[in-house]
């Protein structure tokens, strides 16, 4: 051990995330829920091929007359 080792230093925010997590230890489960909600969904191949195969190349100048 080094004698002139300084304490780990920690930010206010990060001392405040982990005594939030400390006093609450279900929130990370609860934002996993939250997150499964809106964003992680599975995908429809089919569809999604569909939709690919329907798209239309935009030209190389939008605002060509």
């Amino acid at each position: 051990m080094n004698i002139f080792r300084r304490p780990d230093y920690q930010s206010e925010t990060t001392q405040f995330i982990q005594q939030l997590k400390a006093n609450k230890p279900t929130l990370e489960a609860e934002q996993l829920a939250g997150r499964a909600l809106l964003w992680d969904k599975s995908i429809n191949r089919a569809v999604a091929s569909d939709i690919a195969a329907g798209r239309v190349a935009q030209r190389a100048y939008v605002y060509a007359g």
